[in-house]
């Protein structure tokens, strides 16, 4: 897939090792590479130096699934909890293996959203994009029998309003996951409100 020439960021290597423990405090979980590479813009030498020097330090663990920021260096930086919007969620069919159908949506890429990886949320695992600018992220993930999909924006008002359209193209594309399957949806896609509590995202009510 052509995306056209990506900007890279050069940087000095405390700069870019804040950056990277920054995203990974955000994105609780094991991101890949790639997924880093994509969300900070960083050149690839330069991004393994970093996570290199990270790991020696303890405050980055690597795994065959990625990088994830240390419990360490977690407490440290006194990371405050991810306030997620939810923007819109449907029930899934009787019957559907969840797994599954996330399963045929990680790793792929859609529209201005780029793989990112998997992170913790409190309720669970999400699956997480990153639009192509890194303005915003795009999270989905099943929750009480329904998929969800969450956006956490970080731009402005205009940055914004892109960021929810790609959050509901993600909706559409999750719907298409189910259509493989013998079940249809059996409610329609339900979008929440703008003035959504953050806070509510992984709320019991």
């Amino acid at each position: 897939m052509s995306t056209g020439p990506t900007a890279v960021i050069e940087e000095g290597p405390g700069g870019l090792d804040e950056r990277i423990l920054a995203t990974l405090q955000t994105l609780h979980g094991r991101i890949a590479f790639s997924g880093l590479r994509r969300v900070l813009h960083a050149h690839p030498e330069s991004l393994s130096r970093s996570l290199r020097r990270l790991e020696r330090e303890g405050r980055v663990d690597r795994s065959s699934d990625g990088y994830r920021i240390t419990e360490e260096a977690l407490d440290a930086s006194h990371p405050s909890a991810p306030q997620l919007r939810p923007i819109g969620q449907v029930t899934l069919p009787p019957g559907t293996v969840a797994e599954s159908v996330l399963g045929r949506l990680a790793g792929r890429w859609f529209g201005s959203l780029r793989w990112v990886g998997v992170v913790e949320g409190p309720s669970g695992q999400l699956l997480t994009w990153a639009k192509r600018d890194g303005s915003a992220y795009i999270l989905l993930g099943v929750r009480r029998g329904s998929l969800r999909v969450y956006l956490r924006d970080q731009g402005a008002a205009d940055d914004v309003t892109e960021a929810e359209d790609a959050a509901y193209e993600l909706m559409v594309h999750a719907l298409d996951a189910l259509r493989p399957s013998r079940f249809e949806p059996s409610s329609p896609v339900g979008f929440l409100s703008a003035g959504v509590d953050p806070g509510g995202a992984f709320s019991d009510n």
